[in-house]
């Protein structure tokens, strides 16, 4: 049985899974009290045999997360970095490293589905774009805010535009609030539509357009090509990874 451990921008995200079941699973966000909610959680399962963690996020909070480990389970943390080449992915940055292991985990969980080509969006505090060819090239990706993130960027920058309701989606607003919150979402869903058929033209198939992210349920009807859902992408990568990656046994 593993552990998985997503640590995202904004919250984490944990499952546990066992020969390809998903036993268990839960988020935490950040602004909440991490080591409570995961040790009251935790303490409830079985103990895992392995605990593989993708981070986006500091080093303080990832050995925060490794004392969780250590004092429920008595397991160490490992820490999936980006590759250059897993699972049947080769990244094209020339510094592997500087991949987010998010993107590269997306990656890996949709070649192992099947699913290449296809573009992966990720809709979350930042927009991440990557191409992946159908046998497991990457061609690289774009990175922009996401747009709860542009909209925080909006009114911090500027003094007369400010959230005084909240706003509402729409295709042409009248007035200040509808108009900042429907420019941000339909930025994002123009630029993904962009970056779609950019890498469609590339193509000798049509890439599937997957989307993930805690925004991609909200930015999926917003989109005019067509898209699909693909939740958990960085957990069923690693999953994927932990597969292809056994512990090493000791000599």
């Amino acid at each position: 049985m593993r552990l998985l451990l997503d640590l995202g921008n904004t919250r984490l995200k944990w499952a546990l899974v066992s020969a390809g079941h998903w036993l268990a699973r839960g988020a935490v966000a950040w602004e909440e009290n991490v080591p409570a909610a995961l040790a009251q959680a935790w303490r409830e399962q079985s103990k895992p045999q392995r605990v593989l963690g993708a981070s986006v996020v500091d080093a303080v909070r990832e050995a925060q997360i490794e004392r969780i480990s250590a004092d429920v389970f008595a397991q160490s943390v490992e820490w999936v970095r980006t590759p250059a080449e897993a699972c049947g992915v080769r990244i094209a940055y020339a510094e592997p490293q500087r991949l987010g292991v998010d993107r590269f985990l997306a990656m890996a969980a949709a070649h192992a589905a099947g699913a290449s080509p296809c573009v992966l969006a990720g809709i979350g505090t930042a927009l991440t774009l990557d191409a992946l060819t159908a046998d497991g090239r990457h061609l690289g990706g774009l990175i922009a805010p996401g747009p709860l993130l542009m909209q925080q960027s909006l009114f911090g920058a500027t003094a007369r535009i400010k959230p005084y309701r909240p706003g509402a989606i729409r295709d042409i607003a009248d007035n200040t609030a509808d108009a900042v919150v429907s420019g941000c979402w339909q930025a994002v869903a123009a630029l993904v539509e962009r970056f779609a058929a950019h890498v469609a033209r590339q193509s000798s198939a049509t890439p599937r357009l997957l989307l993930d992210g805690g925004d991609a349920q909200d930015l999926l009807p917003l989109l005019g090509i067509p898209a699909e859902l693909a939740p958990d992408s960085v957990l069923r990568g690693l999953n994927v990874y932990a597969a292809a990656h056994p512990p090493q046994s000791s000599p």
